[in-house]
């Protein structure tokens, strides 16, 4: 089993919430992840879905294929995600296929988080693989840099509109 002290956790989650930052300054949602393993970075991903184009280009699913090339392996069973917003149906999908060991995130997501929060899809023990999961790890800045976005999103769309007016 993957355990962290509540500093180690709060380190991990500092990385996250850096490529969540690295998400925001390219105009990207930012969420982002980092994969540990034996107290090693193996994994970092943010999301780059506006720039790709492609839905798939999550925070995690990025920290995942990372982690698999760097290890050589699909198989992540001793690593931990940390990542800035609760995983979605498809990364929780791609952590249970990795067989990453333990989750921790910051933020909740209401409408779409598959990590106990919408749903539960990494304790679900219909599946052949459980991670542990752990909410709550530096919340309010998770939650912070992602209102700090959304607020710029809005004013620049309201501004926009008045220029037009």
């Amino acid at each position: 089993m993957v355990q962290f002290t509540a500093a180690e956790k709060e380190r991990y989650m500092r990385e996250a919430l850096f490529e969540a930052q690295s998400a925001a300054q390219i105009g990207e949602v930012p969420i982002g992840a980092v994969i540990v393993r034996q107290g090693e970075i193996i994994g970092r991903g943010h999301n780059v879905r506006e720039h790709t184009q492609d839905a798939t280009t999550h925070a995690e699913i990025l920290a995942i294929q990372e982690a698999c090339l760097n290890l050589k392996s699909w198989r992540l069973e001793d690593a931990a995600l940390f990542v800035t917003l609760e995983p979605c149906p498809m990364c929780s999908g791609a952590i249970i296929n990795s067989r990453i060991a333990a989750v921790y995130y910051g933020a909740t997501d209401p409408k779409a988080g598959t990590a106990g929060t919408f749903m539960n899809l990494l304790t679900d023990t219909r599946f052949n693989h459980q991670a542990t999961v752990e909410s709550g790890v530096l919340a309010d800045q998770a939650q912070a840099q992602l209102r700090k976005f959304f607020r710029g999103i809005r004013a620049r769309r309201k501004a926009a509109k008045q220029a037009t007016r």
